[in-house]
């Protein structure tokens, strides 16, 4: 029976996972893809750390050594960082060898260069590991995008900040609190930034829209905000309005361009993240023909990535090499947004009520807090008269509360 040959780039948590996966799950892949499926070789950087390799695998810290084996058919990169880990899968392609990556930075800032060279060289690249984890939703994508014009979509992104956000809701923790409890189990790193800060969402953001739409935004233009603001006074005021701070990603054509934000945003009940929580990820794509998908699941871990890198080995054994769903161009019949759009806010911190005609006063949850309907471009301009008033988007529909009511009821 004829091999296919796998070289793993780091042996991290997802390297780790990825061999692991292979070794236990050899029979299914043998059968799925008629041949067997063999680690030749892993690329380390510490000599001294004990590994649980099997010694028929090449271990070295040279990647010229995985380079030169004589029959090398697929490079996993599970690394981190922009360089060395470019270069090394360029020159995987150059040799001819199908690529699979899991670093969502590097391949935002390099996708598409890696995608031109695997198409003149003939080989498959395969990222679903850059994107929420264990979600398939790189290959949902690639079906939709088939026949359905894709209009939006948003996800939850960063299981790190899901996390925070869910306890400091559940537990009524401060921020500080939250973040220290996400290092002790592992879900943060030592510096949090890229999570807190929404740079690990915005760089799947971007991979997304290059799928979803065929090209980028222009990522100056990309209105990018962490949760750092979020207080668990923030957070009190919207459960009291039956609502739940998530942290969003949304990719939608606004008058004929992309437009992208990663920003902290609340969901009510009816909305499909409105139950996503703790570590969880999720993907809600909106199409012309299937109306709304939203997938769900771990977005990280040693085997929800493993998983998406080995499903990702399959497709690349399996499928031509193909560039057409990253070369998708814009179809502004899909447009579906306007800037003048009403939609509807939570402000916080108003120290007093203007009269503006065009805003809609919905619901005061509190003194200085509202439920407004208005523009974006109004909410901005209300926020540059009153310098301390915050303010956030609510998707879906508001369901206004009755708090005499459920006061009533309580007693």
């Amino acid at each position: 029976m004829s091999v296919i040959k796998v070289a793993i780039l780091g042996f991290g948590t997802v390297g780790e996972g990825v061999y692991r996966t292979i070794q236990s799950h050899s029979e299914e892949l043998t059968a799925t893809l008629g041949k067997k499926v063999e680690v030749a070789a892993v690329l380390i950087r510490n000599t001294q750390k004990k590994r649980n390799i099997s010694e028929n695998v090449l271990v070295t810290t040279e990647f010229a050594d995985i380079l030169n084996l004589e029959q090398l058919d697929v490079v996993v990169e599970a690394i981190v960082d922009k360089e060395p880990t470019f270069t090394f899968l360029k020159s995987s392609i150059e040799r001819g060898c199908h690529i699979i990556t899991a670093n969502k930075e590097m391949f935002a800032h390099h996708g598409k260069e890696l995608l031109e060279l695997a198409e003149e060289k003939n080989v498959s690249v395969g990222f679903e590991a850059t994107v929420a984890g264990g979600i398939p939703v790189i290959q949902t994508l690639r079906q939709l995008l088939n026949i359905n014009r894709v209009k939006q979509v948003q996800g939850i992104l960063n299981g790190t900040s899901n996390f925070i956000l869910t306890e400091m809701r559940e537990k009524k923790q401060s921020f500080t609190q939250a973040l220290i409890l996400a290092q002790e189990n592992g879900y943060a790193e030592t510096d949090p930034t890229n999570d807190v800060e929404g740079f690990d969402a915005f760089y799947k953001t971007m991979i997304l829209s290059r799928l979803a739409f065929g090209e980028e935004p222009n990522w100056q233009e990309v209105e990018r905000e962490g949760i750092t603001s979020i207080t668990s006074e923030l957070i009190e005021a919207a459960e009291n309005a039956g609502l739940r701070f998530k942290h969003i990603a949304s990719i939608t054509m606004l008058d004929g361009q992309i437009k992208a934000t990663v920003k902290p945003t609340l969901v009510g009940k009816e909305h499909p993240f409105y139950h996503v929580e703790g570590v969880q990820n999720a993907v809600n794509v909106q199409s012309d023909i299937v109306g709304e998908i939203t997938l769900q699941g771990p977005g990280a871990g040693m085997f929800p990535t493993a998983s998406a890198v080995i499903e990702d080995l399959v497709y690349v054994c399996q499928n031509p090499p193909v560039n057409r769903n990253l070369t998708r161009s814009l179809d502004v019949t899909t447009e579906f947004n306007k800037n003048d759009k009403q939609e509807t806010w939570l402000v916080h911190g108003l120290i007093h009520k203007p009269i503006t005609p065009s805003i809609t006063w919905i619901e005061e949850m509190e003194e200085g807090t509202y439920v407004i309907s208005a523009s974006s471009k109004e909410v901005i301009q209300l926020a540059k008269q009153q310098k301390n008033l915050v303010y956030f988007p609510i998707l879906g529909e508001y369901e206004r509360v009755n708090r005499v009511k459920a006061a009533l009821k309580a007693l």
